[in-house]
This record gives C-alpha cells, structure tokens and sequence, in this order.
C-alpha cells in the first residue's frame, strides 16, 4: 500500500528527494518537459541533462526513461545523455545506458494503420503523425473538434487486429502492442542488476503513465502523478507540473551528499 505524504492542512505535498534505495521511472513529455503544439517542438531546458546525471550517478544507475517516443527520438533530444530506456509504449528498450536498443514488440506495424493515420491527417489540417516501428501516436491538439471522429475511425480500424490496442492520451490517440506497454517496461527493468531490489517510483502525468502506477504500487513503490492525473490517483504525493518535476529533481541533484 503506497502511504501518502501531506501537508498539516491535508492538502498533497511534494514527495521527498528521492532516497538511497530508490529506482525511478520519468515520464518524458508532460512529466520532465513541458507539453507542446507538435513532438518535435518540446524543448529541454538548461540544467536538466546535468540533473538527471547527476541522479542517475547518486541512484547507482536506477533511472530509466519511459516514453511512448522512439528511443531514437529520446536519444536526440537528451544528447549527449544517455539512460536506461523504454520507448513506443514498452515496444522497445534499453537495459543500461551502454547497451543497444532491443525491440519488445514482434512486428511493425501493419502498414495500413499509418496509411489510414496518414489519409485522415491530409484531409483535416492540424493532425498531427508521429510514425514509429511499433506503434503509431495521432496528435489532435491542433484540431481538437476531430478528436472523437479520429477515434471511432481507429477503433473500427483496429478490429481486424485483435494484437493492438487503443490507447487515449493528452489530445493524442496512439496504437500500440496490446501486450505491452509503461507498465511492462518497468518490470523488465526490476530484473536488471541496476534496478533490482529497488523500491520502484514511476512519476507520469498521463493516461498512458497508469499501467507503470500499477506495476510499481504491487511492487511496493510510488506512483507519483503529475498535474491532472493527480485526481485519479487520490492520497499520494504528486507534482503541479513538469517545472515542479524538474526542480525536485534539481533539489536532489544539488543537495549536499
């Protein structure tokens, strides 16, 4: 049971730094960087690669990304940071910060699903495609009235692949393995050396962030929700928003050792 940290009046407090014995699981978008109108327009503000190496170093390795991006897309964004990674929900990872990228999932894709992704972006201006090997991400942030239309036409799509699921996130849909996901990249992460005999922590602001909550909470760690997310997830300890990620994870990095 996940105990909760609050304030004298009730109200969620901050959790403290992490500790000695913690393994910790970061969300990317929406959890260490802040939401924009397009992928590839987030910005990674000055001092968080130092940070998160810096925690990384302090944690004896046992900080893992976990992201629905491809990995290649989290290696060039935190360039030249490199860390223990999961990536496209689960499909993909990284054990250590030296190993190669290993897929998870079996197959691509099928072809279809990002034709149709595709033909349905050219035809409502301000659909956004975000194409990876072993799952698919159709942001509607830009055209929000589309959102449950491009919904419905995926959901009917997706019922001639009873392997792929559905999954609803922050004005995105995505399409991913149904038998992956946040969740199972965290436990291949807890048989690693690094991350084994860890209280595990996962930190996320999203839908999709739920199934490492769960993973980590039967392990006996923290689910640490992030903005709105905090309502679904009541009595634990969460962040405003990625800023207040970003200095914790500060607080921690600069603390005197």
């Amino acid at each position: 049971m996940t105990e909760p940290f609050f304030t004298g009046n009730g109200v969620p407090a901050l959790p403290p730094l992490p500790q000695t014995d913690w393994a910790l699981f970061l969300d990317i978008d929406g959890t260490l960087l802040d939401i924009a109108e397009a992928p590839d327009r987030v910005l990674v503000p000055p001092g968080l690669r130092d940070h998160l190496r810096i925690a990384n170093t302090r944690l004896d390795g046992a900080i893992a990304l976990v992201s629905g991006r491809a990995l290649d897309s989290v290696d060039r964004l935190f360039d030249p940071l490199r860390l223990a990674a999961a990536g496209q929900h689960g499909s993909e990872w990284r054990p250590t910060p030296q190993a190669d990228i290993r897929p998870v999932a079996s197959a691509p894709l099928p072809e279809a699903l990002h034709d149709m992704a595709a033909d349905f972006a050219a035809q409502h201006p301000g659909i956004l495609i975000e194409r990876k090997s072993h799952a698919l991400a159709i942001h509607y942030r830009q055209a929000p009235a589309r959102g449950a239309e491009l919904g419905a036409r995926l959901a009917e799509l997706l019922e001639d692949y009873p392997g792929l699921m559905l999954l609803p996130g922050r004005d995105v849909w995505e399409v991913k393995d149904a038998a992956l996901s946040k969740g199972s990249a965290v436990s291949l992460f807890l048989d690693q050396p690094a991350f084994a005999g860890r209280r595990p922590v996962f930190i996320g602001d999203d839908r999709t962030d739920e199934d490492g909550f769960r993973v980590v909470e039967r392990a006996g760690g923290l689910a640490l929700p992030v903005g709105a997310l905090a309502r679904s997830w009541p009595g634990r300890a969460c962040f405003a928003d990625a800023d207040a990620v970003r200095g914790w994870l500060a607080a921690f990095a600069e603390r005197r050792t």
